[in-house]
C-alpha cells in the first residue's frame, strides 16, 4: 500500500469543497502529491457539476486511494450525510465536518495515510451543533491526548517560501496578552517548535528569533518590563538548553530580507505580531500547521470564504501549498522514524 494524504473537505458551504476539486484538476501540471478527500460523494458531484469542473468521483479506501488518484478524485464517503448550500452555513452539516476531521485523523495515526490536510471550517454552526472545542487546532489536540493517553500542546505555525512565524497567544484579545504571557507558554511553545523543525522540516540546528513584546522590545524597560521580566528569561532558557534563540528583539525590525536570513523561525508575543508579516509575505501560498501532534496536519491560510462558495471564484493555491508542504513534513518526519529505528 502507498500511502497518501488525508483531507478533510471542511465546512461543506464553504470552498473547501471547490479548492478539493480544482487541486485536483491541476494534479498534473503541479505535480501534486496524492490525497483521499472525506466528504459527502453526493454533494461533491453536484459542486463540481455547479462550477463546471470537470472531475470524475470515485468512491475508495484509503488502501486503493492511491492507485484512483490519477484517474478520478477519490472519495471517502461520510456517513453523516450533508446538505449542499454554498454560502449558507448550517449546523446540520456539523457532524459530517467533525465525521471528516475525525476519520482523517484516525487513517493518519493508524497508518493508512501519510497526513491530516484540512479544508477551512467554520465555528458558529459547530457551536450550534454543540461542538465544545475553541477550533479546529484544539479539536485536533483533543484527538491527539485521546490517542497518546495525555494533553498535548498544539503550536500553530504560518509556513510560506520567506518566513515562518509561530504567535505565543492567538486568539484573545491584544488587551489581555500581556496578562496571559509568561515565562513557561514561551518556553513551551519555542521547544516545540525548535524540535518540529529538526523532525518535520529538517533543519539539523534549529535557530529561533524571539520578538519582544513592546515597541523596541521595552527599550530596556522605559516601554513596559515584560520584554525583561517574561521574554528574556526564556531566551535564556533556551540557550541554555542548546537552542539556538535569539531575543527579545524589536518586531519591528525582524522581518526584513537581511534579518530573515539570520533565523528559521520566528517566535512572536500575539496574534498579528506573527500572522501580520507571515500573510504579507506569502498572502496565497501560506499555509497554517500545527506542530505538536503525533501526526502532520496542514491547512490552508484562510477561511469558509462562504461569500464565493460555489461561484469558481476560489483560487486553490493555499490548498495547494499545504498539500505539498504535508507531503514534504511527513517525508522528514518518517526519514528520522527510520533514523531512530
Amino acid at each position: 500500500m502507498t500511502k497518501i494524504l488525508a483531507v478533510s473537505s471542511g465546512d461543506p458551504s464553504g470552498i473547501g469543497p471547490d479548492i478539493a476539486l480544482s487541486a485536483w484538476t491541476l494534479r498534473e501540471s503541479t505535480r501534486l502529491p496524492a490525497f483521499f478527500l472525506l466528504a459527502d460523494e453526493k454533494l461533491i458531484t453536484a459542486r463540481a457539476a455547479q462550477l463546471g469542473i470537470d472531475c470524475p468521483i470515485e468512491i475508495t479506501t484509503p488502501e486503493d486511494a492511491h492507485r484512483v488518484f490519477a484517474r478520478a478524485l477519490p472519495v471517502i464517503p461520510l456517513r453523516n450525510p450533508q446538505i449542499d448550500r454554498p454560502g449558507t452555513p448550517l449546523a446540520d452539516n456539523a457532524a459530517g465536518t467533525i465525521e471528516a476531521i475525525e476519520r482523517a485523523v484516525a487513517y493518519t495515526l493508524s497508518g493508512q495515510a501519510r497526513a491530516v490536510v484540512t479544508c477551512p471550517i467554520a465555528k458558529k454552526p459547530l457551536y450550534e451543533a454543540g461542538f465544545r472545542f475553541p477550533g479546529h487546532t484544539e479539536f485536533l489536540a483533543h484527538l491527539a491526548g485521546e490517542h497518546l493517553g495525555h494533553e498535548v500542546t498544539p503550536v500553530m505555525m504560518l509556513a510560506g517560501p520567506l518566513l515562518r512565524a509561530v504567535p505565543v497567544t492567538i486568539h484573545i484579545a491584544l488587551s489581555r496578552v500581556p496578562d496571559v504571557l509568561d515565562t513557561a507558554k514561551i518556553l513551551a511553545i519555542s521547544r516545540i517548535t525548535a524540535e518540529a523543525l529538526k523532525n518535520q522540516f529538517g533543519i539539523a540546528a534549529p535557530r529561533l528569533a524571539i520578538a519582544g513584546l513592546n515597541p523596541h522590545a521595552g527599550e530596556g524597560g522605559s516601554m513596559g518590563l515584560e520584554d525583561e521580566e517574561i521574554v528574556r528569561p526564556a531566551v535564556e532558557t533556551l540557550r541554555s538548553e542548546g537552542i539556538d534563540a535569539r531575543g527579545p528583539l524589536p518586531a519591528d525590525t525582524m522581518f526584513h530580507p537581511a534579518a530573515r536570513a539570520t533565523y528559521d523561525a520566528a517566535i512572536c508575543m500575539y496574534h498579528d505580531q506573527a500572522l501580520i508579516p507571515a500573510k504579507t509575505l506569502g498572502f496565497d501560498d501560506s499555509v497554517n500547521v500545527t506542530l505538536g501532534l503525533p501526526f502532520v496536519r496542514t491547512s490552508p491560510d484562510h477561511g469558509t470564504a462562504f461569500d464565493i462558495a460555489g461561484s469558481g471564484k476560489a483560487k486553490p493555491d493555499s490548498l495547494l501549498a499545504a498539500l505539498r508542504l504535508a507531503d514534504e513534513l511527513s517525508s522528514h518526519r518518517s526519514s528520522q522514524k527510520h533514523a531512530i529505528a
